[in-house]
């Protein structure tokens, strides 16, 4: 016992006479003033743009302003019981989430702290949430489909995998829903989905997450949440977190999606902390640069080359207009630096049309790049058939007499706006979208009752993929209509419509 006691203490001896003592230099701030989300510190001479800092509470926060006497800190947090004059110390690290396979299935909040009850994320490698968007020789032609596994939107409005398209529309006119009905159709399609939830309320979050699990998607979405009740900070910096860990996907080879749902909520958060900050407004009291608010997030979104190793980002912003003002100015801004956008209008999603696709103004300046071959070579008519419709519906409103063609014209356009018609969580496969708009678009439905066209379009799906397995199977891994595949399909079509009563 006594040997035992005379090593230890001669191993303390050791210790003691090996230890050499080191000096660090740490800078601290001191609050100077402090209220509604910010603070005004001084004593940082060295604190970097971005840069996280701790309050003594515990609290972390940004450096927002830089200014020549002191640091504008927006706060990340409670902020009642930070005092004048108490400290601030940086963290020495820009602002930054973790990012990898870790992140998949999980729900975090704006600072990539879990949220979901699951334990800690399993990752060590942090991207910084503001990052600079690849170069042009970095980038490639978008020229790989995100099938949405909506019918109206993958025909006539094709998103390629790199591509940013706005869903934009009036409140409560479907853009959640066109969203997490993207996430639902990537089951299998070797899509990672990141969806950003700015100024939502946490109940409508949880009702979005359980979709989510109830149809497997977790298995490959990471929720981020900047809820209504956190500070209008958190609400800011959530969609640059969000796209971090995306882009974490892209430079690792694989295909992410990344949904800002939505940018008006978070254009009027980054007000609020730039008027609380003093900058000057501008035009609807929006700081001067709310335009590179949102250019420096979407331009992030890219097809990488092959060098870099052809993994890809795909952005779906989605913005909130007043009255289906799109010329207001956080709608005019995101419009110009997106690549098309899906309008969804408050008339058509009224009159039962869902989802509410605007025709007309909806675009995608990819076009048919991100189509496969089939659904190319099927939906190139559809277009011109729902325009010509709708401007002889217009016409029809002020005569009855119409002749044999302008008739049959109305009858086609009122079938196919039924068939485009789709519910909620009941996405359709490329095989079933492609049979169906050659169906619709070739006369084959003339002789259906327009209000008998859903119930026709159930029993073909079902025969479709039961009957006819191995055509639909053909179409699916062919992604292209051969002339043979063209003569089955009509085949097929004919032969349904004869037993189909």
């Amino acid at each position: 016992m006594a040997e035992a006691s005379q090593n230890l203490f001669q191993s303390i001896l050791d210790q003691i006479e090996q230890y050499t003592p080191s000096v660090e230099a740490v800078e601290v701030g001191y609050v100077q003033e402090i209220g509604d989300g910010i603070a005004r510190v001084t004593g940082l001479e060295n604190i970097r743009f971005s840069e996280l800092v701790t309050f003594e509470n515990g609290v972390p926060g940004i450096a927002f302003n830089l200014e020549k006497d002191n640091v504008g800190i927006i706060i990340l947090g409670e902020y009642d019981t930070i005092k004048e004059g108490a400290e601030v110390r940086p963290q020495g690290r820009i602002a930054s989430v973790p990012v990898g396979m870790g992140m998949v299935g999980r729900v975090v909040d704006a600072l990539g702290r879990p949220i979901d009850g699951k334990g800690p994320i399993a990752s060590s490698e942090f991207y910084n949430i503001e990052r600079i968007a690849p170069g042009v020789r970095e980038r490639k032609n978008v020229g790989r489909p995100v099938q949405t596994g909506i019918l109206a939107i993958d025909s006539m409005i094709p998103v390629g995998r790199g591509q940013r398209e706005l869903i934009i529309g009036d409140r409560q006119t479907g853009k959640t829903a066109v969203a997490v009905d993207t996430i639902l159709n990537q089951k299998g399609q070797d899509m990672y989905c990141i969806y950003v939830a700015i100024g939502k309320r946490k109940g409508e979050v949880a009702r979005i997450q359980a979709i989510l699990e109830a149809n497997g998607a977790m298995e490959y979405t990471t929720i981020v949440v900047a809820s209504a009740s956190d500070p209008a900070a958190m609400n800011y910096i959530a969609p640059y977190s969000g796209c971090a860990i995306g882009e974490w996907f892209m430079e690792n080879k694989k295909d992410a999606l990344v949904i800002y749902d939505d940018l008006s909520k978070h254009a009027w958060a980054y007000r609020q902390v730039s008027l609380l900050m003093r900058r000057p407004p501008g035009r609807e009291a929006y700081p001067g640069d709310v335009f590179y608010l949102h250019s420096r997030l979407l331009e992030r979104a890219a097809q990488l080359s092959d060098e870099r190793g052809g993994g890809s980002l795909t952005a779906f912003p989605v913005i909130e207009t007043l009255l289906g003002d799109v010329s207001a100015y956080v709608p005019t801004n995101v419009i110009s630096i997106t690549d098309g956008q899906i309008y969804l209008e408050s008339n058509l999603f009224y009159a039962g049309q869902r989802p509410a696709l605007n025709v007309g103004i909806s675009v995608s300046r990819v076009g048919g790049d991100a189509q496969t071959k089939a659904m190319k070579k099927v939906a190139g008519g559809l277009r011109l058939d729902l325009a010509q419709f709708r401007s002889l519906a217009a016409f029809a409103q002020f005569g009855s007499d119409l002749d044999k063609s302008t008739q049959k014209q109305l009858d086609r356009g009122l079938r196919l706006t039924e068939l485009l018609k789709q519910g909620q969580y009941s996405t359709l496969p490329v095989a079933d979208q492609v049979a169906l708009i050659f169906a619709g678009t070739n006369s084959y439905l003339d002789a259906v009752p327009v209000s008998r066209v859903k119930e026709w379009q159930t029993a073909f799906l079902r025969a479709f993929n039961t009957q006819y397995a191995e055509l639909a199977n053909t179409i699916a891994t062919q992604k292209a209509l051969t002339d043979d595949t063209l003569k089955a399909l009509t085949d097929a079509i004919k032969s349904f419509n004869e037993n189909w009563s």
